[in-house]
């Protein structure tokens, strides 16, 4: 850990991490950075880094390169990985959002090799140990599903991601554009309101919750009116989509604007320099 870098390097970790992240995030160039030779060793070595966002971004760079299934097992078994994560996990110091995520990534990689008839056991016994890894402090997640009136282009799911960041609380979301729809992944003691209070400062979007009725059918449910106090996250950001699916993937290609497959190649170049000349020395 190179505990002593001095202040003027912060910054620099920080923003190639981010860019990383942001190349991530994008469904068209996930194969490409995983490929990359200098990438995925240097995101693990973020893993160990002292200043908690840069950690927490190179996390979320991580679960969304483990959204490609073909990734997955070349990440597994890239050196440091597994143990990177169950390090993150295990530190006392982790914030609880960045512990849920690491598991989270871990869990996904973990199962990436196990047939289907190994899968229910498996998942039981990641269970069980992700519960140990995280401890009794973390309140479980939920999911809501929320309807939102007026996602209907890639400027409003930018405001609406924009609100939904701000909350403290928040672990992931993922649009499905073509219904209208975010699901989103909160802690267990964050009240859903809150979600439609920031999809409403936003002014020109309204959320509405979509629930099951006994019979199975889903049901929109409107929020009450009356505005949620929202606790303002200042730290970290605490987001992520969930696992692909085909339509969720083609929605992110189509909805994320001005994504050059080339302007990534020279990205990725930046970035493993960086890489190569603060950690291979």
């Amino acid at each position: 850990e190179k505990m002593n870098s001095t202040m003027s390097e912060e910054p620099d970790a920080l923003s190639v991490v981010n860019q990383l992240r942001d190349l991530a995030a994008d469904p068209l160039n996930r194969r490409a950075i995983v490929q990359d030779q200098g990438c995925l060793p240097g995101l693990i070595l973020f893993l160990d880094h002292p200043n908690p966002p840069v950690v927490h971004s190179a996390l979320l760079a991580l679960r969304y390169l483990a959204e490609c299934r073909a990734n997955r097992e070349k990440m597994k078994s890239e050196l440091g990985m597994m143990l990177s994560l169950q390090n993150v996990i295990q530190k006392t110091t982790t914030p609880g959002e960045t512990k849920l995520l690491a598991s989270e990534v871990y869990d996904i990689l973990q199962s990436s090799n196990v047939s289907d008839t190994d899968n229910v056991n498996e998942m039981n016994y990641r269970r069980r140990k992700a519960q140990f890894f995280l401890g009794s402090t973390n309140k479980r997640a939920k999911t809501v599903v929320l309807h939102i009136d007026g996602l209907d282009d890639s400027s409003r799911r930018n405001l609406c991601e924009e609100a939904l960041l701000k909350i403290k609380g928040v672990i992931s979301f993922t649009f499905q554009m073509a219904v209208q729809r975010c699901v989103v992944r909160i802690r267990s003691d964050l009240k859903a309101e809150a979600l439609a209070t920031a999809i409403a400062s936003t002014k020109v979007m309204k959320a509405q919750q979509v629930v099951k009725s006994e019979s199975g059918e889903e049901m929109l449910v409107p929020f009450q009116d009356t505005p949620v106090e929202v606790e303002q996250n200042t730290d970290l950001p605490e987001y992520l989509p969930e696992d692909e699916s085909p339509t969720k993937e083609q929605d992110k290609a189509v909805s994320r604007v001005g994504s050059h497959p080339e302007g990534a190649a020279s990205w990725l170049s930046t970035a493993a320099n960086f890489l190569s000349r603060s950690f291979y020395w």
